[in-house]
């Protein structure tokens, strides 16, 4: 459960920009737009992928003020994304090296609680429309959100209105993020720009429709839209997972969501032998790794003997996750097999068995003997 008074939010693992700086003749820099998207990131491994999806090369890029990070200039001016739920945040804001000065909701001056003292008149407005949207890039493996800062008049118009439209749904929409240009005559002059839009996947009826969360929306002919919760791609996350315990924690949420089934299961367990056999390997070359003892088998009255010994954790957790990747295989939860361990071993509750006790445990899951 979390803490009542603290914000929960994602990660954000990079920004999403529509602008580079070039270099002037005077030796100085000024702002140029771009027509296609540029990400930046302290991790050089996401814009390595970001790259190989979207094209580009991924170069070291310093921020005004900041530390060392990575840049890419995509191909991309399109690209698929998720919308969570309040993605869009707007104020009126002035900023100098000092930090933000001003931070206006267009009535009150929120960093000092005064009036905001801009005045009406947009022309002499010193504040400049800040829009921040954040997104989740559907095809590019990370769990976290992706800034995109806007000051332009458009997209303060814009992005906000389909983001009151997304909020009523509550869930993750999916969509497209892309780059739109606008034209415009001007004291005689024309004038190009590239504006950030939201096209969602689903049309206005299907998200207004029953203000569930949504994935997709599936048409059936003249029947309303289908609007169904988006499931975790658990495949991509066991990807990027790094130990077999965090592929273990994905097995849990899929059991306890009704999301496992025989490709997920497969798969995360060829994924935590992936990760677990680097270890092993260095134990058995180092001779630490016993031969592995025959699967236990059942007496007459249908018991599984257990041997009390000293257990690596490591181990034990490998088994464990093995439990929980035959139970989820039977449509089993993670509370029906810690009642079946705990029933079986005199109130037992797994995080205190040992090996032993969970290999035997494993092959009652296995037998289906457990329910």
């Amino acid at each position: 459960m979390p803490i009542l008074v603290l914000q929960q939010r994602l990660r954000e693992l990079g920004r999403i920009r529509i602008g580079q700086k070039v270099a002037t003749s005077s030796g100085k820099t000024r702002p140029a737009k771009l027509d296609r998207f540029r990400l930046t990131s302290p991790s050089k491994e996401l814009l390595d992928r970001v790259a190989a999806k979207y094209g580009g090369t991924v170069n070291e890029w310093t921020p005004d003020g900041g530390a060392g990070q990575y840049e890419v200039i995509t191909d991309a001016r399109r690209m698929p994304i998720h919308v969570p739920p309040q993605p869009v945040s707007q104020y009126f804001e002035l900023w100098s090296g000092g930090g933000c000065q001003r931070r206006c909701d267009g009535v009150t001056e929120l960093l000092k609680d005064r009036p905001c003292i801009c005045g009406p008149d947009p022309e002499q407005r010193q504040c400049k429309p800040t829009t921040r949207l954040n997104v989740v890039l559907s095809e590019i493996e990370g769990v976290g959100v992706w800034r995109l800062e806007s000051h332009g008049y458009y997209a303060a118009l814009e992005l906000p209105g389909v983001a009151e439209l997304l909020a009523q749904t509550g869930g993750y929409i999916e969509a497209f993020l892309g780059l739109e240009q606008r034209t415009a005559k001007r004291d005689g002059q024309t004038r190009h720009w590239m504006v950030p839009t939201i096209d969602v996947a689903v049309t206005p009826a299907a998200l207004m429709a029953g203000g569930a969360s949504v994935g997709t929306a599936v048409a059936g002919g003249p029947q309303r839209a289908a609007i169904e919760a988006p499931r975790p791609d658990y495949l991509r996350l066991a990807a990027v997972a790094d130990t077999p315990a965090a592929v273990r924690e994905l097995y849990e949420q899929a059991v306890a969501a009704g999301h496992m089934n025989k490709t997920i299961a497969d798969a995360l367990t060829a994924r935590a032998a992936e990760l677990g056999a680097p270890r092993k390997e260095k134990e058995q070359a180092e001779g630490k790794t016993p031969t592995p003892p025959p699967a236990p088998a059942p007496d007459e009255e249908g018991v599984y003997e257990g041997e009390v010994v000293d257990d690596d954790p490591a181990d034990v957790q490998d088994v464990w996750f093995q439990i929980i990747a035959a139970a989820g295989g039977r449509g089993l939860t993670t509370e029906q097999v810690e009642a079946g361990f705990a029933a079986r071993h005199s109130g037992l509750h797994p995080s205190s068995a040992t090996v032993a006790q969970m290999t035997g445990y494993l092959a009652a899951v296995k037998a289906g003997e457990v329910a």
